[in-house]
């Protein structure tokens, strides 16, 4: 999209909002499903709309404004052709205004859209994360020509909010994996601790014996560990209150 195409105030005000419901903590899918019916609402012509995600080594739909998109994305993924894959592999977006025209560089998703859904126009946009391509935003039209350039101009937008949204919810993703992987090291350590003082052992020692110990009970390190702490604090916990299943004394009879 050129730099000179004027940004309908509309879409300003749904990005306010998507905005908000980001960063007041909307789990994934209620931001996967704002950002494909603020599509559908807000781009001229657009039917229906769906979000395409790379998940490990597949694509999956994230959120579909109804089963026809979601219909449409299979039938892409099934026959590795039309404007939402290509849009992924190339450096600018799809568009096909007409899908009933026999020139369509999709000859295979043309013939199964036009015989299987009322979609007759579409346009795929490729979705960035810190330089990867992780999917596509794909809008679709009932009718043929409705989705013109004007439309593909504000889809573009869409999409380039779509990106910025997908790199917010990484982030907190790998934010709230940090502060577990640092709860879990916490829990580790003050068990290694526990085990060091009840049975005057060195640290190295310890750590075996609480390695030895979740591999014999089948249990996560983590999970042992947070448990033999919370075994050791019910010592000190206000009498009739139940002490936990596993504590330092009994994970090193365990071991």
């Amino acid at each position: 999209m050129t730099s000179d195409v004027p940004v309908d105030p509309t879409i300003n005000d749904a990005f306010h909002r998507m905005s908000a419901l980001i960063y007041a903590g909307a789990d994934s899918g209620s931001i996967h499903r704002s950002l494909v019916d603020c599509a559908a609402h807000l781009v001229e012509g657009c039917d229906r709309a769906s979000l395409l995600l790379r998940t490990r080594d597949r694509f999956v739909t994230a959120a579909s404004t109804d089963a026809i998109a979601r219909r449409i994305d299979q039938i892409e993924i099934e026959i590795g052709e039309g404007p939402c894959v290509d849009a992924i592999v190339s450096e600018a977006y799809q568009h096909d205004a007409d899908l009933t025209d026999a020139t369509s560089p999709w000859p295979r998703f043309t013939e199964r859209i036009v015989a299987e859904t009322p979609v007759r126009s579409a346009i795929g946009y490729r979705l960035l994360l810190d330089g990867d391509k992780v999917g596509a935003l794909n809008l679709y039209s009932d009718t043929p020509g409705a989705l013109t350039g004007r439309s593909a101009d504000s889809g573009a937008v869409i999409a380039s909010f779509a990106s910025v949204a997908l790199m917010a919810i990484r982030a907190r993703e790998e934010a709230a994996t940090l502060r577990q992987g640092l709860q879990s090291n916490r829990e580790i350590g003050k068990a290694v601790g526990l085990l060091m003082a009840a049975h005057h052992i060195s640290g190295e020692e310890a750590f075996e014996l609480l390695r030895t110990t979740s591999q014999e009970l089948n249990m996560k390190l983590a999970k042992l560990a947070s448990q033999i702490v919370e075994g050791q604090e019910s010592q000190f916990a206000p009498s009739g209150e139940a002490p936990s299943s596993i504590s330092a004394g009994g994970a090193a009879d365990a071991g």
